[in-house]
This record gives structure tokens, sequence and C-alpha cells, in this order.
């Protein structure tokens, strides 16, 4: 009988009293056996001793049933001899992990095989518990306590409670268990941590080596990222998406409606007795799925769970699921869906009419004389770059259009240029409304920004943008809060003198001591040495000025792989060995930025005694990396030029906004944006 007592089953531990059963027909139990053997499941045959009135289960496998005679196969036989000899029958039980039939039958055979049964006119069920406990498939758990790791594997869960079993070969380890005391759980499959936290010990059975346990959750409700004061309202759409995943325990196709949803997460519903999400799990390869045949894939994770009561029946469970990654490109869909929502008139990366946006641009003013003759000449190239932008829409640029009737009202753009750092460009206004619309792309804007700056996947650290010191409305939106907060480390303001340097043939070359070539790592450290202590500000972290910086390999090639150019270059000029001035030499495609601030050369002046004609010279060489030797050049600090009487165009104020303090700089915008309404 050793062999056979492998095959007891214990009935599942029964936490409330049963409620009282209900009567269930014959129909509706050949149907729920018919079920059992289509999914090659098992049910439990009870056996009574003959003497001493025990009890033990067996597994059995039910055959296909047409009527009132069921004939079932065990599940296993060896030693079952001897067994039989001392147990009778006694009933079948039908468990799902949430109720049970209990089954009262005629006996017409049994042996080693299996048994032969006659089913009643009725049966009936009971509940066994509130929630549905669910069988586990191929999941593996660690356990860890005070420096213990015990192996065991996932027997079946609740979204509350977890059963593990497992066996440990040195049985002293067992006694190292403190029942008073929490465990720490991993659970894994594929080598994939699906989900760790916390548990408490309800209850342990040891039998030789092999131990099970019963663990509840402690700590049901997390957070995922940081607390932020401004968070994006979350949007119920009609009609609403669904979620499609595999359970990762179950290996069950799970298909839930949304409640309710943001660029960030999402909640759904279930009934209380059937959920299956458990706080803390993670979901990979979840897809958000629309009734218009979009579907959006993510890895997301279940965050919070929390039950309301219904009249004292089965209550509802609200889950809260966070979008952990997504690709770029799902992501602005799904920003782009969310934000129609919240404003018809707000859209993200839309298709535009070229024509329109270029008389957008024209009629607006931003593209007033002086700047279009600075690339008039290049204007059938600029206008194929801004074609590949707008139609294409690659994941290194974003376009916010403010469009009523097909008209274009206010417009804005952003590119990924540094590896880390997004350039805000092209905030135009149409003049009848001009500060409400471009208000309105603005407050877009900062939305979208606070949705992606906890996702490693939009490459956001920093924001920066360049704006002209006498105009208002730039110097109110960012310089506002650069001056609010005075703290050149949360946002920094750094004034540019910006002028064309036209390279001459017969200017010359340097001569020693001076020197010019590529910067060393100590050239980057001693240029990162003089911006802190200078400006103290963010611009030569946003623009990968250190040593260590790595990326800007990865994002080039990112930018010839979508057919566009992009080039960085880093240069010292060098007196005695001893740097005097660093370039960041850029290069892009005619027209990225109207202003061709991502198509210049940025100077900084470390030592300002040196000559301006050796400046010129070194620029002079520079220039080889630009059509007919003409650049921008934006020359930091602007007092060196007026110390040496050189003249300059204008000046420019770069700001640059550090991710790690949107939530402040949305509050600021929120109060700003509150004075003005948006266009009707």
């Amino acid at each position: 009988m050793g062999d056979a007592l492998k095959t007891l089953q214990i009935v599942p531990t029964v936490t409330e009293e049963p409620r009282p059963g209900k009567r269930v027909s014959r129909s509706h139990l050949v149907n729920r056996l018919n079920y059992i053997n289509f999914q090659d499941q098992s049910i439990l045959v009870s056996l009574r001793h003959l003497v001493y009135d025990d009890a033990v289960f067996l597994k059995a496998k039910p055959l296909p049933c047409a009527g009132e005679r069921l004939d079932c196969l065990w599940a296993e036989t060896p030693g079952l001899s001897q067994l039989l000899k001392t147990y009778r029958f006694d009933y079948l039980l039908i468990a799902d992990g949430k109720k049970y039939l209990l089954v009262n039958s005629e006996l017409v055979t049994l042996n080693e095989s299996g048994l032969g049964l006659i089913l009643p006119v009725n049966c009936h069920e009971f509940q066994a518990r509130r929630i549905r406990r669910h069988p586990a498939r191929e999941v593996s758990v660690q356990l860890l306590q005070h420096g213990a790791l015990f192996d065991c594997r996932l027997v079946d869960f609740t979204p509350v409670s977890l059963r593990v079993s497992g066996k440990c070969n040195d049985a002293s380890m067992l006694k190292w268990i403190n029942r008073e005391s929490p465990v720490h759980v991993r659970l894994l499959k594929g080598g994939r941590i699906l989900y760790s936290g916390n548990y408490e010990i309800l209850s342990q059975q040891v039998s030789g080596k092999l131990n099970t346990m019963v663990l509840g959750q402690l700590h049901g409700n997390m957070h995922r990222f940081k607390n932020k004061k401004y968070r994006n309202i979350r949007q119920q759409l009609v009609p609403s998406p669904n979620i499609v995943f595999e359970h990762p325990l179950i290996n069950k196709r799970v298909n839930l409606k949304i409640a309710d949803i943001s660029g960030t997460g999402f909640s759904v519903e279930e009934n209380e007795g059937d959920c299956v999400l458990m706080p803390g799990m993670m979901l990979p390869d979840l897809k958000i799925t629309f009734a218009q045949g979009v579907s959006l894939d993510c890895l997301a994770q279940v965050v919070f769970r929390n039950v309301t009561g219904e009249g004292g029946g089965e209550g509802t469970v609200k889950c809260g699921v966070a979008i952990l990654d997504m690709s770029i490109e799902d992501h602005v869909t799904l920003l782009s869906i969310l934000h129609q929502v919240a404003d018809t008139k707000s859209y993200v990366c839309t298709d535009v009419d070229l024509n329109e946006l270029w008389d957008f641009f024209f009629e607006t003013g931003f593209i007033y004389p002086g700047k279009y003759a600075h690339f008039q000449a290049n204007k059938e190239r600029i206008k194929e770059t801004y074609a590949k932008l707008y139609t294409h829409n690659p994941h290194i640029a974003r376009h916010f259009i403010y469009l009523d009737r097909g008209a274009i009202l206010g417009h804005l753009a952003m590119v990924r240029f540094y590896r880390s750092a997004w350039l805000i460009h092209h905030h135009a206004a149409r003049k009848t409304v001009s500060v409400k619309a471009g208000l309105a792309v603005l407050d877009q804007v900062t939305h979208y920004l606070n949705e992606l700056e906890s996702y490693a996947f939009a490459n956001l650290r920093f924001v920066y943008c360049y704006y002209r010191p006498d105009n208002k409305f730039p110097s109110r939106v960012f310089g506002g809060f650069a001056r609010q907060y005075t703290d050149p480390r949360i946002c920094s303001q750094d004034e540019f003198a910006y002028s064309h340097f036209k390279a001459q043939g017969e200017d010359g070359s340097l001569a020693q001591p001076w020197e010019i070539g590529c910067s060393s790592l100590f050239d980057l450290t001693e240029a990162g040495s003089f911006y802190r202590y200078a400006s103290g500000g963010l611009m030569t972290q946003a623009f990968d000025v250190f040593a260590g910086a790595a990326g800007r390999q990865e994002l080039e090639e990112q930018y010839q792989a979508l057919g566009f150019r992009k080039e960085l270059y880093l240069y010292s000029l060098r007196k005695n060995g001893s740097l005097k001035a660093f370039f960041l030499v850029s290069c892009t495609d005619a027209g990225f930025n109207m202003a061709e601030l991502t198509n210049c050369v940025t100077m900084l002046v470390l030592d300002e005694e040196v000559p301006y004609r050796v400046l010129e010279l070194s620029l002079g060489e520079l220039s080889r990396h630009y059509e007919s030797g003409e650049m921008p050049v934006l020359t930091y600090p602007v007092s060196y030029l007026e110390k040496e009487a050189v003249p300059y165009d204008k000046v420019y104020l770069l700001w640059v906004l550090n991710m790690q303090y949107s939530d402040q700089y949305l509050q600021y915008c929120q109060g700003l944006f509150r004075t003005v309404k948006k266009p009707s």
C-alpha cells in the first residue's frame, strides 16, 4: 500500500464554512464530466475504510458520458489491489477551485483499472471558497527567509494566496523555517521573474522531505513609479479597449475590458470569485486591443487590487495595471488617441498636408525674411526633409498640432537630438488666436512629457530649447520657470551669441604653439569643469559632453537608417597642450531646425585671453564639415565676443530642464495656462 499512498489526494482546505448546497441536474453534471474528459483532467473518488472510517481520495479520469452510466479510469494504478480490499466507494467530488459537486452515485464496478457508476438524477453543488483557486502550470518558486533559500513549485494560487510544494534534500533546513516571520517569494517561468514580494505563512505540512505551504500576501498594493502630484487624467474611452494576454501562471487566455486608461497605465474590473490578477504580477506580451483593429503590445504589471462589495453578494475587483515597456511607436499611437479624447483638436504625429504646413509657417511669421534668406537656396532639400519628418513619423521626431476644420492653429515639434535629450522647436500659432493656440500645443506637450518621463524607451532625461530673450512668450513659459526655481541643476539658462561664419580661402592655418584636434577624455572633463564653474547648468549633461558618454553612435545610426543625416564631432583648441576652447560640431540635413541650431558649431571659450583670430582659424578648419564652408556658430560666453568687440547677429538662451523635476514644471505650467483659455 506504500505505492498507493502516492495517489491519495486530500480535499483542498476549506477556509470558510461551505454555503448551503444547491441542487444540480444530471444533464448539467454530464456536461461537466464531458468537459473534464475533453480537457484531459481528473475528478476525485472518495473511498472510506471498512473498519476505521478513514477517508482517502484518488484521482480518476472520466470517460465520455452520454447518460446515467459513468465509467472512470484511475489516473495512477500501482498498489491499488490491497487498497481496494480495505476501502469501499463513498462518493465523487468534482472541484473547480471555487466550488465543488458532491455526487452520491450507485457503484456498479470497482477494480484496479477503474470504476463504473450510475449517476443520480440530482447532485449538490457547494461553495468551497469565495475566490477560485487556479492550478498553476510549470511555475517555479524561490522562498527566501533570513538567508535560507528553498526551491519549490507553485501548485495553485489566488490573487491573495499561494500554495507551494517542494522537496528539501537536507531535512534540517525545514527546521529553519520560522512560521512567524514573512518569506520573500519569487515566481519564475522560463528564467523570467513573474513576481517578487513578501508573504506570511498561513499553514505548513511536512511529510518526509516534502514541504507544502499556503502563503498569504502581505502587501497587495505597490508603487511602481515615484509618486507624482500631477498625473495625467485616465480617460474612459467609448468604445473601451480590451486587454488580452496569456496568464503567465495558469497558461490561460484572459480578455478583460479596460475601465479607464492613460499613457502610463489602465484599470480593469473582474468578478471577485473568478479574479486572476495578482498585485505585483508581471504580464508579458499583453495586448491593448481597440474595436477598430488597432492592437498595441506592452509589458505590464498589476500594481493594485481593490474590492468593492455589492449588496453582500459577490464583489467586484478593480485592478490597476502599470505599463512598464512598450515600443515608442505603439506608445505614440496610444497617446494620440488619448489626446484626441481630451481635446478633439489636439493631434500627435498626425498626417499633415505639407502645403498647409508651409503656409502656416510663413503666415504666422515663424519663417521671417531673415530666416528664409539663410535657407531658401536649399528649399527643395528642406521640403524633402519635412516630407519624411511629417509623413513617415519616425521615432526620433514628434509633432503636435492644434487643428480646427482643416486649418492649423498651433504647432510645436520635438526631436531626439542627443542620447537622452529632446529639442523643443518650431513653436508657432496663427496670429488671430496666437496666445490661445500656442498655449494649447504647449499644454499638450507638457502632458505628453509627463507621460514619458518614467520610461527608458523614451530616452528622456532632459528637454531643451533655444529662444530669444526679447521673445515674451517663451520667456514667460520657459524662462519664468527657471527664474522661479533659481537652481541650474533643475533648470538652467545660458546665453549664447549667434553668428554666421563663412570660411575664406586665404585664411591660413594655426601655427605653433596652437593646435586643434579631436577632443580627448581629459578635454571633455576639462570642458565640463569649466562649464560647471561658469554656469552650473545642465548643457554638458544633456549634450553628452562628458567622459564616458555612450550611445552617441547608436543615435547617429538610427538617424541614418531613417534617411536623415546626423554627425557629431568634438574638437579641442590647445596651446602648449592646455585646453583653451572646445567645439561641438553638429551636422544635420538642411532645415532640420529652421534656425539651423542642429546644424551648427557650439563653441565654449575657456580662456578669454585667446585672440579671436585664433578662433577664426579654428572655425575655418571645422567648416570643412559643412557645404560651402558656411555654418552658424553659438559662442559661450557672450562676454568674450563683447570683450573682443566681435559683432554677432543675436543672442539665444539655451534652456534645459532636468525631467526628474517634471512635476514642478507641470505645476508651474498649469498655473500659467489656467490664465488663458484654449481656443473654442
